[in-house]
């Protein structure tokens, strides 16, 4: 076999061998921060799903936690994990993925990334990880969450939940509440790389090589995280409502938001954003702390910024 048509092999491995190295540890990083905050995320969930006309089943974060316990032990807090944890690696690779090719292009001469690209760059990574993956994956969540409030519960597992919602309202079915994911999503992940953006380049300084501490990324994931919850909790609120077992009672994305409004009030609009904070920060702080230091290594191999 000719020299240069080895090489011109190996040469394109290269790039391949180097995505599964950091899809995988990206799917890795998701596993590890979904198994360790998903509690959060349940009462989060039950807290937006919980409506003053029904009326409201829980009186707060505790009490949540403790009648959850109490009806299904602390395996009930875990209802709904297998949605996300297979969705995790997905959900990884698209939005980094995305990201990484936008702001390749969207770098200037000195492959300094601004921040206002860096938001527009996180906007495109939320836009198609939401249509991707995370509707569907999040539609999958609520579902089962919401399941376990009723009287008889009739999710088995995964795969039969996922089979089950597609016999009775089909592949659409899996896609309830798009529009709202697709405005969450992108509105999170824009938030999240404008400000992960703006303090890398303030740290930084006039030194584009300048290494990182990871506790430093970690602080600075954690406050990404937080101003994306404070900015659009709303959005988030909306979407488990669109994606819930009573999704039928809402004609559309703005219908929802109205009637929301008028019979819950402004406040409803920020329900489970304590246990949202909690999650989404620690969340936020371990994937970009590994897809950091991931980089890093992967620089000692071959040259990826």
């Amino acid at each position: 076999i000719p020299y240069h048509n080895i090489k011109g092999v190996f040469l394109a491995i290269l790039p391949l061998a180097y995505c599964l190295d950091f899809l995988f540890a990206g799917g890795i990083a998701g596993g590890i921060e979904i198994c360790i905050t998903f509690p959060t995320e349940y009462v989060k969930t039950q807290l937006q799903l919980d409506e003053k006309a029904s009326p409201p089943k829980y009186k707060g974060i505790g009490d949540c936690v403790k009648q959850t316990v109490q009806s299904h032990g602390v395996k009930g807090l875990y209802r709904g994990l297998s949605s996300l944890l297979y969705g995790s690696i997905p959900k990884s690779a698209v939005r980094f993925g995305v990201f990484e090719f936008l702001s390749n292009h969207a770098k200037d001469e000195s492959g300094r990334l601004d921040s206002t690209r860096g938001l527009l760059c996180g906007l495109g990574a939320g836009v198609m990880e939401a249509v991707l993956v995370v509707c569907p994956m999040e539609t999958v969540k609520v579902k089962f969450i919401h399941d376990q409030t009723s009287a008889k519960p009739k999710y088995k597992g995964f795969f039969h939940g996922v089979r089950e919602i597609i016999r009775e309202r089909g592949l659409r079915g899996t896609y309830q509440g798009l529009t709202a994911t697709v405005l969450k999503q992108g509105s999170n992940q824009a938030i999240r790389f404008f400000v992960m953006t703006s303090l890398k380049n303030w740290y930084k300084g006039d030194n584009p090589n300048k290494t990182i501490n990871p506790l430093v990324t970690g602080m600075f994931g954690a406050i990404a995280g937080a101003a994306s919850v404070f900015g659009n909790t709303p959005l988030d609120v909306i979407k488990t409502r669109m994606q819930g077992l009573e999704a039928h009672k809402y004609k559309s994305t703005v219908d929802c938001a109205i009637k929301i409004l008028r019979h819950e009030g402004p406040a409803a609009f920020y329900k489970g954003t304590v246990p949202r904070l909690g999650r989404v920060c620690l969340d936020v702080a371990i994937v970009f702390i590994i897809y950091e230091e991931v980089v890093k290594i992967l620089n000692t191999v071959w040259k990826t910024e």
